[in-house]
């Protein structure tokens, strides 16, 4: 049996551990936090380097996007110094990819009408692919980096402005400490409602889902949440809020979505190749030889 675990800088309440089959081969799936510790973080790496087929980074990202020009975290680079014969991803590859074809899947089989929907993106550096098709067919969208990653009250609501502020600032933000800009470990578990106008002004609610998670108000009546890594608890959260509709990017197992990270590590092992050498093409052939569609959950009404 394969074995694929995400070792994730959030918190270990949320672990889950399942088995699935892809192609007739039976993979292991495991996410582990560590509660934001960084030190058990890479002696878990160290403890699992070699016994597993392929690692996720959980909990944060090594890469962030302005357009075709990526830019890494040098600090979570180093929490993977350890990983000497195992394979380790970090979802990026495959974001591109599945959440760019999830955006235009929704779309043209009527699921969404993104036209007639007012957007909110939590955060558009860590999925462009997301970022851009959703600002291609939205009818108004918002970018909230400046707001959720760096608490800056401030709305980009332009694919121009995002850009273009991305590039001036990506440089800078990949030497802050991930943990400024990131919730881990604890922190995940709590809810501070706050920046509530952006939530009520918009239909669909998209991106990291701990983004979306951090500042929820106790009404999101009617909205449309589109994400992944949601736990079954998360689920009934949000159906207690009033979500109308959940959708995620990943396929749901034993009622939890995985990260992109947890599927990118799955289809590396499958393809038998590094991740630098696959091409968007190739993961979005494989998603669709898997069957690959977006789950949809009908929470309420």
């Amino acid at each position: 049996m394969n074995r694929v675990v995400s070792v994730s800088l959030g918190s270990s309440k949320r672990d889950k551990k399942v088995t699935e089959t892809f192609f007739g081969t039976e993979f292991e799936i495991e996410r582990i936090g560590t509660d934001g510790d960084m030190e058990k973080y890479r002696q878990k790496i160290a403890e699992l380097d070699g016994k597993v087929d392929a690692f996720g980074v959980g909990g944060t990202d090594i890469y962030i996007y302005a357009g075709d020009k990526r830019y890494t975290f040098n600090e979570i680079v180093k929490l993977w110094s350890n990983a000497k014969k195992t394979p380790f991803v970090d979802g990026s590859g495959l974001k591109h990819t599945l959440e760019r074809e999830t955006v235009a899947y929704l779309q043209d089989n009527g699921v969404v009408d993104f036209k007639s929907k007012n957007v909110l993106l939590v955060c558009a550096v860590d999925r462009f692919g997301m970022a851009e098709a959703l600002a291609t067919r939205a009818k108004s969208i918002v970018f909230g980096d400046m707001i959720f990653n760096l608490g800056i009250n401030i709305p980009i609501k332009s694919w121009g402005t995002l850009t273009g502020l991305a590039r001036i600032l990506l440089p800078i933000i990949i030497h802050v400490p991930f943990k400024y800009l990131y919730p881990t470990g604890p922190k995940q578990d709590a809810i501070t409602p706050k920046y509530g106008k952006y939530y009520a002004n918009a239909d669909v609610i998209a991106g990291d889902f701990h983004l979306i998670r951090r500042y929820m108000p106790d009404d999101l009546k009617g909205k449309i949440i589109l994400t992944n890594t949601t736990t079954e608890e998360d689920v009934e959260e949000l159906r207690k809020r009033g979500v109308a509709r959940l959708i995620t990017t990943t396929p749901v197992f034993s009622g939890r979505s995985f990260g992109t990270n947890v599927m990118e590590a799955v289809l590396i092992t499958l393809m038998g190749k590094p991740a630098d050498q696959i091409s968007p093409e190739e993961y979005l052939s494989r998603l669709k030889e898997l069957g690959w569609k977006p789950q949809i959950q009908q929470l309420n009404g």
